[in-house]
């Protein structure tokens, strides 16, 4: 009984209007401590980063300095060991379903697509059965991350079955399929964890400028290897082993 009361009020709570209106205007890591175990070395100490709503933040870094565990904490999926993360500044760790909406305005695509043994459609509007896909936004979030030239090639277009984990597809396909699945939700922010690392570069300048120019008020934060993914941002952020070396405009890191 106890369960299903805890269950009906975090229901009562995601209906709360104040949760329900939400509009991010920034989000602040203070003072960051983070490690994955007590008996491991800290991957951030005293870690600070401010995002405003509308920027487009590439994130770059070698293996090991920190990317992938800087976006799982942006993202609430991590906990901090120590500090503090500010949305609007409400601490995120501290409210469970102000939590919740946050994850739920973020659409992340990572390196590596998972995809469902169906067709190209249902695995883009993830989630949804066909007979409510918005064809709308199925069709325009095709159209930004180009694979309605390769679809069209298969004699049953979106409705091409792709294989267990996508297994008919090469890998710039799926992780074209992958960031066409996190534009259809119209999501608030963006995050791409080298999302686009299987593309040639003219495929990639393609999307990444499609995707730039789809919203000024959509949050964009690119991970990459690539130096030239991060001209289309406003600012760019380097990590090297857990610290922030740089943050500045993308053309000075170019330069350098």
């Amino acid at each position: 009984l106890q369960d299903k009361n805890e269950l009906n009020k975090e229901k009562n709570n995601l209906l709360n209007p104040i949760y329900e209106s939400l509009k991010f205007n920034h989000l602040e890591l203070k003072n960051i401590y983070f490690r994955y175990d007590s008996e491991k070395e800290y991957i951030f100490q005293g870690l600070n980063l401010n995002i405003r709503a509308g920027e487009k933040i590439g994130i770059i870094g070698k293996t090991g300095d920190g990317k992938s565990t800087l976006l799982d904490l942006i993202m609430g999926l991590l906990i901090p060991t120590q500090g503090e993360i500010l949305l609007n500044g409400k601490n995120l760790n501290k409210d469970k379903t102000l939590q919740n909406h946050w994850r739920n305005k973020i659409s992340h695509v990572p390196q590596n697509i998972y995809l469902l043994d169906t067709n190209i459609m249902e695995n883009i509007a993830l989630g949804n059965s066909k007979n409510l896909i918005n064809l709308k936004n199925l069709e325009a979030a095709a159209k930004i991350a180009k694979i309605t030239e390769f679809v069209s090639q298969f004699p049953m277009k979106f409705d091409t079955v792709v294989g267990e984990n996508g297994i008919k597809l090469s890998g710039g396909q799926k992780q074209r399929i992958g960031i066409a699945r996190a534009l259809y939700s119209i999501p608030k922010i963006l995050v791409l964890d080298e999302a686009t690392s299987a593309l040639d570069e003219e495929t990639e300048r393609l999307i990444m400028e499609s995707i730039i120019n789809i919203n000024n008020n959509m949050t964009i934060i690119i991970v990459t290897h690539r130096l030239k993914s991060i001209k289309y941002c406003d600012r760019v952020i380097q990590l090297k082993k857990g610290q922030i070396v740089f943050d500045g405009s993308p053309s000075d890191i170019i330069k350098s």
